[in-house]
């Protein structure tokens, strides 16, 4: 397994570098080089390379149909725990609607940092009474596949001018996550994140309130996010599995040049209260507090740097 998983994305990632070749073949194609560099105030970071392409598709004379497109993006991304490739395709019908469909795929492996273990992959089982992550380098894949739709409003296209972007767009996904190591309903853990994950499909969504400007500083928004398990496991309902997990961005995005821009992202998310010692006990044994479910705690700062070429 851990053979197949590093050669499927090394075949990825291989592609990309054949994919510029479409855009000097095809009439109308436009193409885009982006590297993306993502930190964080936890131990986060990352580095991504999307190759994107513009094809015209079912181009219409009248002003919500002229730009309809289909946009197809290849990105690999590296991290220190994490190896990605992704693959989404987004059609424009009409200006206000896009759909969307892709994928991912990758694996991970585990470090140790100032004194404590970052996992990039494994399977949290339960050990005694409290969680254990068993994984090794490379010993399955995970994976992704997903389907959404997004709304989207503009008001300047309704009022022209530079400084009349008042934007909305409102973002819904289903999606099927899977890890080939787990089996049934075994909890897995990806990027260091909380473990709970299981095979199965999951519910994504947001909303995003803008305002652009023709300036250094060129938008200021309100983005939050969704996201829900769908799939069933034993008395999920004991330990909050069933509830809605809410993250809530500022985000600050700025343009340097034509080439080089950077976002700042300050986040907040939604966590269970428990009524037990829950902080040593495997997440299933935990016991939400039914009268106060959850509460709203400061996540992290985020930064992302975009270089295009």
């Amino acid at each position: 397994m851990k053979k197949l998983a590093i050669l499927l994305l090394l075949l990825f990632f291989a592609s990309l570098l054949v994919q510029p070749l479409i855009a000097q073949e095809e009439t109308g194609v436009t193409s885009e080089s982006n590297l993306l560099l993502q930190v964080s105030s936890l131990p986060e970071l990352k580095l991504g390379f999307t190759q994107r392409y513009k094809f015209p598709f079912l181009q219409g004379e009248g002003p919500l149909t002229k730009d309809n497109n289909i946009n197809l993006g290849l990105t690999a991304e590296i991290s220190p725990i994490s190896l990605n490739g992704i693959v989404e395709a987004v059609w424009t019908p009409i200006a206000f609607f896009e759909f969307s469909a892709g994928g991912r795929i990758g694996s991970g492996w585990n470090i140790e940092l100032f004194g404590g273990d970052v996992y990039g992959i494994g399977v949290n089982r339960n050990a005694d009474g409290s969680g254990e992550i068993n994984g090794s380098a490379f010993d399955g894949l995970l994976w992704k596949a997903q389907a959404g739709g997004a709304l989207q409003f503009d008001l300047a296209a309704i009022i022209p001018g530079d400084w009349n972007h008042i934007v909305f767009r409102s973002y819904h996904e289903m999606n099927y996550k899977g890890y080939t190591k787990a089996k049934g309903n075994e909890a897995w853990i990806f990027e260091n994140d909380d473990g709970e994950n299981c095979n199965g499909f999951n519910y994504y969504g947001n909303f995003l309130l803008g305002y652009q400007m023709p300036i250094f500083l060129d938008m200021v928004a309100f983005l939050a996010e969704m996201d829900l398990y769908l799939y069933d496991t034993p008395n999920r309902g004991t330990w909050g599995d069933d509830l809605i997990r809410w993250t809530f961005s500022n985000v600050l995005s700025f343009t340097i040049t034509e080439k080089f821009g950077f976002v700042i992202i300050t986040q907040f998310r939604t966590r269970r209260n428990f009524t037990n010692n829950w902080e040593n006990l495997y997440y299933r044994d935990r016991i939400v507090d039914t009268s106060n479910p959850q509460h709203l705690e400061f996540y992290r700062v985020a930064g992302a740097f975009i270089f295009k070429f």
